[in-house]
């Protein structure tokens, strides 16, 4: 093999099926073959003494990088290399399709390769990953995963069906008009047809399979399919053409079956009824209407600026006897009234494997989630924390006292639980974590969502270096 010609130190990579080639570098002179870059063995290797027995020596390592078209690499060599016109010594840098390889300082004496991705557009197709906020596909009613999902229109919002189904039945018995199609749960809008999504279905099913922890108990399921009665299409009553707002009674109107756009609209509730022109918010979580009260914290989460109404109503005595639509208090609380037992399946950007770590670092510590979780909530009340990295809105206005929806909550968690990690000393973790490395692209790595290898190999809670240390 003469001066600069490079070989895969496995020789199986010629097979690239078999091993995985997901790149390779391709010599100017075509009378040298072409060295492919494998998943398992990203090390490539050249022969520096032609005669049999020639010692085989590392010069390169070539990974995948951040997206579908870079990549990264780093010289393994005793001696500089040139990437794209730049002399590299031992430090990492980025490569893309196209770029200029020479394994030595120099040209003279050696082969250029030029760094290509190989085209794996069946192996693609076979393996399409889509990413999805599991907070998308949870039921308004319940909270929960959809199941046996259920789309209705016009609207096309999803519920599960057995919580649908017995929204319809409360609604028919309320109304007195039994033609009259049922306003959807989320946003109120009239409800022409209801019926079963297989489609949303398959996706419910393969996020159990990857969320174990988001299953019910036998129990849930059983009593949920006992209220399902959407068996197909369903076409409900037309409704008549009218107003979402329907116009307030007189004031010397004693009638209790005149519909309001609230419960404090008809009835006084804590010294407080709605006139009749009082501006209205719609709740993100049920689709009910509450009065607009800005002096109040208790309708608006800080994280998201969506509108909650649960723990406005309760402030107000209002329960679900009064309305039908009205959030569980759960659903919006203050910070430090929040309870937590497990930990979200969004910690870590959903890496598996840092969060089993995190789960074993507070096992280890003797410490509830709970107490952890409380602990660093006082540091953050105490300004001790950076919160560039917390991804919520007004992040310099929240405090342990500021309501936040259930979804800001766990963003915030996962804040936490960030800075837990960052701030845990290497002897403290468990032993198969301690000794890993930390990836260039830290927490905003993507290569940790689609390569397993990778995702437990490094720790990627971390900030991103991309090599500098």
């Amino acid at each position: 093999m003469d001066s600069g010609e490079c070989s895969n130190s496995n020789p199986s990579a010629s097979s690239p099926a078999a091993a995985g080639v997901w790149a390779k570098l391709v010599p100017a002179d075509s009378a040298y073959p072409e060295v492919a870059v494998a998943e398992g063995d990203a090390v490539v290797c050249s022969l520096v003494a032609p005669a049999a027995g020639g010692e085989e020596l590392a010069w390169c390592e070539i990974r995948r990088g951040g997206d579908a078209s870079s990549a990264t690499i780093r010289n393994l060599s005793s001696d500089a290399i040139i990437v794209d016109g730049r002399v590299i010594q031992q430090e990492l840098v980025d490569i893309k399709p196209g770029s200029k390889i020479v394994p030595g300082p120099q040209e003279e004496g050696h082969l250029v390769y030029t760094f290509d991705i190989t085209a794996a557009k069946d192996h693609d197709k076979n393996n399409v990953k889509i990413l999805l906020d599991i907070e998308n596909a949870k039921c308004s009613i319940c909270l929960n995963l959809w199941h046996d999902v259920v789309t209705v229109a016009p609207c096309f919002h999803n519920f599960c069906n057995g919580c649908f189904s017995e929204w319809l039945r409360r609604s028919s018995s309320k109304s007195r008009d039994k033609s009259q199609s049922a306003a959807c749960p989320q946003c109120r809008t009239s409800v022409q047809s209801v019926g079963r999504n297989h489609f949303l279905h398959n996706i419910e099913e393969a996020i159990l399979q990857a969320f174990s922890s988001l299953q019910r108990s036998d129990d849930e399921i059983a009593l949920l399919e006992s209220y399902a009665s959407v068996k197909s299409n369903l076409v409900l009553g037309k409704q008549k053409n009218q107003s979402r707002k329907c116009p307030l009674p007189p004031a010397s109107d004693e009638s209790n079956d005149a519909e309001f756009p609230c419960p404090q609209c008809g009835t006084e509730f804590a010294g407080f009824r709605c006139s009749p022109r009082a501006a209205h918010i719609q709740c993100n979580g049920c689709g009910g209407m509450m009065p607009a009260r800005p002096n109040t914290s208790i309708q608006k989460c800080l994280g998201c600026d969506g509108s909650f109404c649960g723990a406005y109503w309760y402030s107000q005595g209002v329960n679900s006897s009064h309305c039908n639509l009205i959030c569980n208090q759960e659903t919006f609380r203050m910070i430090s009234q929040h309870h937590i037992s497990r930990l979200p399946d969004t910690l870590h950007g959903g890496n598996p494997y840092e969060k089993d770590i995190t789960e074993r670092c507070i096992q280890k510590s003797g410490k509830t989630l709970q107490a952890v979780i409380s602990e660093w909530i006082a540091k953050f009340d105490n300004k001790e924390l950076d919160r560039s990295r917390l991804q919520l809105n007004n992040v310099e206005a929240i405090t342990s006292r500021t309501y936040l929806c259930n979804h800001c909550y766990n963003k915030f968690v996962d804040f936490l639980l960030y800075w837990f990690r960052v701030s845990t000393p290497r002897n403290l973790l468990p032993a198969d974590a301690a000794d890993r490395d930390s990836c260039w692209y830290g927490f905003m790595c993507r290569t940790q969502h689609h390569r397993q290898d990778h995702a437990k190999k490094l720790n990627h809670v971390c900030r991103p270096t991309r090599g500098n240390p």
